[in-house]
């Protein structure tokens, strides 16, 4: 039997519209059924692979598939944060030996950095050991971090267009709630995830792009102190009597009690002080220069699964995106990861293309500094029409049920088994 089934899993964190690219992946296989046979799925990633849970979607209702457009995180099939390290040799096996009895001949991975890099240890694995498997990425990240400081990568990930609107208009929302209880509230602090890079706290800019706000932001890429903050804050509230600042999760304020995932980053909404918190105790220990204190909130996952504020631009090409990298597949062009990249001039367009999977495993974007404005607490006029055109001019479709949120429903009904019952290394 010729191998030409396909298996997709999803790794990392959720985003609003991860479901739109694996909505593109499963009907352009299904498209080609001369292709692609058989389509599975893996129940939370990797890890589903490993224990072999895997999803035959051809099976699944094909309403609730089309479904998947509109609805965000990655509850439809599970996606994880577990890291095949190079000690793990019987993972390595497992995997082979699930694939081989499944006669899986492409493997799509949907994440980021690090589901990059699992995609690419796969692919290399299954060429050394003799396998045609065809292995390609479909880019994924609230955080923007894809590529390198250059963005000829990639230009912009699927995700983070729906992330700096959800930005965009909280910070519109924020500025109503500080403006009318400043007497009492002069400072308000908001945090956002991006771990190592500023861009979703860059976004807060869009909404507010003509400066009116006592705005500042506090870049991943920056390194501000508690005392730099400070000065800053105390000047606008000597200027406006208030002040919204948004800070990056990974702003230093000390000891954090740090929580690691399984590839070595910290979880900042598991760790037992946030930075949010972090920056409000320490303006409460100081003389604040207008009445009232500071308080804070951290939006937390909300950003990265909210419905309501997906950019319509961001899930038409994430689901473009996934057409792509299946399109990719049958080409044969395996160890690359499909990408996005913009046109150059107005009005806004982009074209799809491809990168190394190496190269994408191994490389990390931080905002670039030419976007950095001259004080370190905002962003230039480039970014703000960089950024622009990804949060679009609508909001995504919906669909409503009795007044609530309809999102797809598969039964997830895993295949039975062929392999042995395994417990991954990193489990036991």
């Amino acid at each position: 039997m010729g191998c030409n089934n396909a298996l997709i899993c999803l790794g990392g964190g959720p985003s609003p519209v991860i479901n739109a690219s694996l909505q593109g992946v499963l009907e352009r296989c299904f498209e080609y059924p001369e292709t692609f046979g058989n389509v599975y799925c893996a129940l939370h990633g990797i890890e589903g692979v490993l224990r072999e849970e895997l999803v035959d979607m051809r099976t699944e209702d094909p309403a609730e598939l089309r479904r998947l457009r509109n609805t965000p995180a990655s509850g439809a099939i599970g996606t994880c944060r577990y890291k095949l390290g190079d000690d793990r040799a019987e993972d390595y096996t497992r995997i082979l030996e699930v694939l081989r009895a499944r006669n899986i001949g492409y493997f799509f991975y949907i994440g980021g950095n690090d589901s990059m890099d699992t995609a690419d240890k796969v692919s290399r694995m299954a060429r050394e050991q003799g396998l045609e498997l065809v292995a390609v990425g479909v880019p994924k990240t609230i955080d923007n971090d894809l590529g390198d400081d250059s963005g000829t990568i990639i230009d912009h990930t699927p995700g983070y267009g729906s992330a700096a609107r959800y930005w965009a208009n909280l910070i519109r929302e924020v500025n109503e709630e500080n403006r009318g209880i400043c007497v009492s509230e002069c400072v308000t602090v908001y945090q956002a995830m991006g771990r190592d890079a500023g861009f979703i706290t860059a976004a807060s800019r869009l909404a507010d792009p003509d400066r009116e706000m006592p705005l500042q932001l506090y870049l991943a890429e920056c390194h501000h102190s508690l005392e730099f903050l400070a000065e800053n804050v105390n000047r606008t509230l000597q200027e406006r009597g208030r002040c919204i600042v948004v800070v990056g999760e990974g702003f230093d304020v000390g000891d954090i009690g740090a929580q690691i995932d399984g590839f070595g980053h910290i979880e900042y909404g598991a760790s037992k002080l946030s930075a949010c918190q972090g920056v409000v105790n320490y303006l409460n220990s100081v003389k604040l220069a207008a009445r009232g204190y500071a308080n804070c909130q951290v939006p937390g996952v909300l950003q990265r699964c909210t419905a309501v504020q997906r950019s319509a631009v961001d899930v038409q090409e994430a689901y473009e995106v996934g057409l792509h990298a299946a399109d990719l597949a049958a080409a044969g062009r395996s160890g690359y990861m499909a990408t996005i990249l913009r046109e150059p001039g107005e009005p806004y367009r982009v074209r799809y293309g491809e990168a190394p999977l190496q190269v994408v495993a191994n490389a990390a974007r931080s905002l670039p500094q030419a976007w950095i404005a001259e004080n370190r607490i905002d962003v230039t006029d480039d970014f703000v029409r960089y950024a622009r055109p990804l949060i679009g001019d609508g909001i995504a479709p919906l669909e409503f049920e009795n007044g609530l949120l309809r999102f797809a429903r598969l039964e997830r009904r895993p295949i039975p088994q062929k392999c042995a019952p395994y417990v991954p290394v990193g489990m036991r």
